[in-house]
């Protein structure tokens, strides 16, 4: 305990030390009344939903190869999902042709792999993500050095998923750096066009874009040019992913001092290489969040392409599940997509997780 004077009035306060708040068991298990009410009550339906579950799942399931007959014991049939593992992973792309889809997906993996050390971060990674991209495309369609040609409506499953995620997210990032130093510009034509592009993409629903895509822009074409529904599709994503990481980009740049820039400037550097070099590399850390967050958000959106006829992984699955000769395995094939949703966006948390932090403790040194 201390005491100070008053110079003004001569009257001694005293000043007592904090007081530690009490603590008890339930307080540092739960936390206050309300989070151990809600942790009981979501306890005690784990418990009456738990047996219940692993009956279903586990004790009465069908896990090997067999005759469809025998996945009506009232378990879950996940022999299903070995016998059209294929089917929901590939599509309807050609039975001997599928090792094409499977090295796709392998390149992507081994892509993100490398993306992942920020060492490595530069235009030769951009660069070398342009060819990937390319050699993708072209192994999937085929048609040379003796690979037969497989037309974008017999792609189907995983590799589209990943394909629509990556090419999205890819064309869209640069889109949104452009919008987001456009609406920020001093210049006012610039200002209010990507503030109204922004505004238009963000308040319509990715549905009715994808329906625009799909249908009405087949009619703003020449009538020579023709673009098929894939490269619609992709086109619907990229616009969409753009409107939205513009606004992350926006609020990272907010976050950069304008000293950056004004000290730049007196330096003579370029506008464009302030830009690149200096203020977009800080503000990116600062919205590392909000970047994964868009990010995953994007790839579940790769499952609203099927209201459009793109077999993506769900419609795969779906249509998998709808074969008269299995009992309608809709809930296990729905749990497997699923978990593949999960794992895919489970990654990138984590991803980003490790990334704050290397962040983080690069500025505490």
């Amino acid at each position: 305990m201390t005491s100070t004077t008053s110079a003004a009035s001569g009257t001694i306060a005293i000043m007592r030390p904090p007081v530690a708040p009490r603590t008890s068991a339930l307080s540092v298990l739960f936390g206050d009344f309300a989070s151990a009410a809600i942790t009981v009550v979501t306890g005690g339906l784990l418990l009456l939903a738990g047996p219940k579950i692993a009956q279903w799942a586990i004790v009465d399931a069908v896990f090997t190869r067999a005759d469809p007959r025998a996945c009506q014991t009232g378990g879950a049939c996940w022999a299903f999902i070995a016998d059209k593992l294929r089917f929901i992973l590939f599509g309807v792309y050609p039975p001997d042709q599928q090792w094409r889809p499977l090295v796709v997906i392998g390149l992507i993996l081994a892509g993100v792999l490398v993306t992942v050390s920020p060492a490595l971060w530069g235009r030769r990674l951009v660069f070398g993500w342009g060819l990937l991209i390319v050699a993708m495309l072209a192994l999937m369609w085929g048609g040379f050095l003796g690979l037969a040609f497989v037309p974008t409506n017999s792609w189907g499953g995983l590799p589209v998923t990943l394909l629509l995620a990556v090419v999205s997210l890819g064309l869209g990032f640069p889109l949104a750096v452009l919008l987001a130093l456009g609406r920020r510009s001093d210049k006012p034509v610039m200002r209010m066009l990507s503030i109204f592009a922004i505004e238009i993409v963000r308040g319509l629903p990715l549905v009715g874009l994808l329906f625009v895509a799909a249908i009405l822009l087949p009619l703003l074409l020449p009538s020579d040019w023709t673009i098929d529904k894939l490269g619609r599709t992709v086109a619907a994503l990229t616009v969409f992913s753009a409107a939205y990481l513009a606004e992350v980009v926006r609020g990272g740049l907010q976050g950069v001092p304008m000293g950056q820039e004004e000290a730049a400037r007196a330096l003579g550097i370029p506008y464009w290489k302030t830009i690149w070099h200096i203020v977009l590399p800080q503000a990116i850390q600062k919205v590392i969040p909000p970047l994964t967050n868009t990010a995953i958000v994007m790839v579940k959106n790769t499952s609203l392409v099927m209201i459009v006829g793109v077999f993506d992984m769900l419609n795969a699955g779906r249509s998998a599940a709808s074969d008269p000769a299995w009992p309608a395995p809709y809930a296990e094939t729905y749990l497997f997509v699923a978990a593949m949703y999960f794992l895919i966006c489970y990654g990138i948390s984590r991803y980003s997780l490790w990334l704050e932090r290397r962040v983080h403790e690069r500025d505490d040194r």
